[in-house]
């Protein structure tokens, strides 16, 4: 006789145990989630301010994270939490500077590792990156970074909307707008990146 069972019950988040106990007072907690998530969150800085500003923003972010982690309600992943508040740690350091700059080296396509790099295929490698990044810098801020979280940190499209604080639909018409606004934008130098018109 097969076994009943009830509603299935969400898995509670990995992280929530550490939250409880950083907010108990246990620091060593706190570190682990900030060792856990500093990679995700510099790279999101680094995407959103460029790579000068990356490390500032990124342990703003965490202080930030340690001040207000009463306030984490738990109605999603602590992951999007933390990544809402350095989103609006970026943003809030591009408006502070009124300059946006990023590093999107993650953009490009990994060459085999088999190849080997001649010095001509480092100059070449380094100057495109340059121009995805001028590419890039060109998408308004909230294109800029839905098309970082999505396409480059790889959030769900609930993810980034609770990142941005937007409703899912902007979320999608903003990554829609940002992708043709970017392949539009490499067009201008199909010479550069090889796309049909």
């Amino acid at each position: 006789m097969a076994a009943v069972t009830g509603p299935s019950v969400p898995d509670a988040d990995p992280d929530d145990r550490l939250v409880e106990l950083s907010l108990a007072g246990d620091l060593r907690a706190f570190e682990r989630l900030v060792e856990r998530y500093r990679d995700v969150v510099y790279r999101v800085a680094a995407r959103i301010t460029g790579e000068d500003e990356a490390e500032d923003v990124t342990q703003d972010t965490f202080l930030r994270a340690y001040h207000r982690l009463g306030r984490y309600r738990r109605q999603g992943p602590f992951r999007a939490w933390l990544l809402q508040i350095a989103h609006n740690a970026a943003v809030g350091a591009l408006e502070h500077r009124k300059v946006g700059a990023i590093a999107l080296s993650a953009l490009e396509q990994e060459e085999p590792r088999e190849r080997r790099f001649t010095p001509a295929d480092q100059i070449e490698s380094r100057e495109r990156r340059r121009r995805l990044d001028v590419k890039v810098k060109g998408l308004s801020r909230h294109h800029r970074a839905v098309l970082v979280l999505r396409d480059i940190e790889g959030l769900s499209y609930e993810e980034i909307a609770r990142v941005t604080d937007a409703p899912i639909g902007s979320v999608k018409a903003r990554l829609h707008r940002a992708r043709l606004e970017f392949i539009d934008a490499l067009r201008h130098n199909t010479y550069d990146w090889e796309l049909p018109r």
